[in-house]
């Protein structure tokens, strides 16, 4: 395996299902995906069957806390030995080059696999890779249970580079009919075709890696964010599965001394993509919460300094257009309950994005009981269907610029928690590559 220590990098040997295998079974959403659709889940396990296939690799969130996970942790790690011992698969020594077209749209990504060593996940981090949005530490054990005796990883990372001029990946898209394709197919419940390229060409490969190392240089960053040298180099942003690449962080640091630094769990495989993908979206992630007890309203009013204004609204239409173009230095948050639809204006706000103003609160009103949980969705279509319920409320949030995205991580360190989605809940990463990690 090729390692390129000074950005981080190692080519991977990548594990992909043999011929003959369906691989429209094969493929499945992130686990962190539908968490309050249950019937999704529903569907693809119906759809899989005993067919060889991720689901049978991976925990779908959708059951943390469930008598159903702690029988779940045993079934994904004896499927996944059985399934290395069954001999499914065939491995590519090299970088996969992929495309996924969705509604119109093609993102393009690169498989490639980070150091761990070059990531912390802190909010203060200055490491080569960052995470983008805050760490919920309660999130890992569940998936540090999985990965401690797993001996083969799934990503659904996907992190991002800052790449206007488009010199890493988008030169292998004006290549890729040269490349031999390892997979092409369409993605179960209507989520688009994904394609995939074994990059075959050892120039390509080092062109690749001489990019990646050109946005690297530290003057280069320097100057492309008008930083000085007390600024470290911030090289890749985690954009998708931040908690997934945070647990492979944590195992590492818990066996490393005991497994040597030249253990493949040193490295996480990941997806790569430019921040700067014209098929690449931010969108918003909205906040539910479930069995609300307190009046929201007046307890956000006692919440914040300044004044708290709720202004109640026609409908899902006109409270979009009010979220969306609000100017100025109050930040409003669409407010949905039942068939009744607002906007709160909060007056003074304590952070520069309104995701960042609403979550200290959020967290606090959940700590004192005003409701019983929250969870964090995408789409305003299953925002309002779900705070239709009785006892729930939903807040509608407006989607944050993209191209601000690494010059906000490098000045102010990693955003609130669930502070953007690269595309909606059916456009996330379905899992595909595997590695060995043993």
């Amino acid at each position: 395996m090729k390692k390129i220590e000074k950005i981080g990098v190692q080519i991977p040997e990548i594990l992909l299902p043999k011929q003959g295998i369906d691989l429209s079974k094969w493929a499945v959403i992130a686990c962190d995906q539908y968490t309050s659709q249950p019937d999704y889940w529903t569907e693809v396990e119906r759809i899989v069957g005993g067919s060889p296939s991720t689901y049978h690799l991976i925990l779908p969130e959708v059951i943390l806390g469930t008598e159903a996970e702690k029988a779940r942790i045993p079934h994904i790690q004896s499927s996944m030995k059985s399934y290395l011992e069954g001999d499914i698969f065939r491995m590519f020594d090299g970088m996969v080059y992929v495309e996924r077209t969705i509604e119109g749209k093609t993102r393009h990504g690169l498989m490639l696999c980070l150091d761990l060593e070059c990531y912390d996940f802190s909010k203060g981090s200055r490491s080569l890779v960052r995470a983008s949005e805050g760490t919920i530490i309660e999130r890992l054990p569940p998936r540090m249970r999985i990965r401690e005796g797993a001996v083969l990883e799934l990503p659904h990372i996907l992190v991002l580079i800052d790449d206007p001029q488009k010199t890493v990946i988008e030169p292998l898209a004006r290549h890729a009919s040269q490349f031999p394709v390892v997979y092409d197919f369409d993605l179960m419940l209507g989520s688009g075709h994904l394609t995939g390229r074994f990059i075959d060409d050892p120039d390509l490969e080092r062109g690749v890696t001489a990019a990646i190392e050109s946005l690297a240089d530290p003057q280069c960053f320097q100057q492309k964010y008008g930083v000085g040298t007390e600024q470290a180099v911030l090289l890749f942003a985690v954009g998708d599965g931040n908690h997934s690449l945070a647990t492979a962080k944590a195992i590492w640091e818990m066996i490393k001394s005991q497994v040597g630094m030249d253990h493949p769990a040193r490295y996480a495989m990941v997806e790569i993509e430019n921040v700067h993908d014209e098929g690449l979206a931010f969108e918003p992630i909205h906040r539910v919460l479930f069995d609300v007890r307190q009046d929201l309203v007046q307890a956000m009013q006692a919440f914040y300094q300044g004044p708290v204004r709720y202004t109640r609204l026609d409908g899902c239409e006109e409270m979009v257009a009010v979220v969306q173009n609000q100017k100025g230095p109050s930040h409003r948050v669409g407010l949905v309950k039942g068939d009744v639809y607002g906007v709160v204006e909060i007056a003074q706000p304590g952070s520069n994005l309104p995701v960042g103003s609403l979550q200290p609160f959020l967290d606090d009103f959940l700590k004192r009981g005003g409701a019983s949980k929250i969870d964090y969705v995408h789409g305003e279509d299953i925002t309002c269907e779900l705070a239709s319920h009785p006892g729930n409320v939903g807040f509608y949030l407006p989607a944050m610029d993209k191209s601000e995205l690494f010059r906000t991580v490098i000045l102010d360190g990693a955003l609130p928690r669930k502070t953007f989605s690269m595309g909606e809940a059916h456009e996330k990463r379905f899992y595909m590559e595997c590695r060995k990690i043993v």
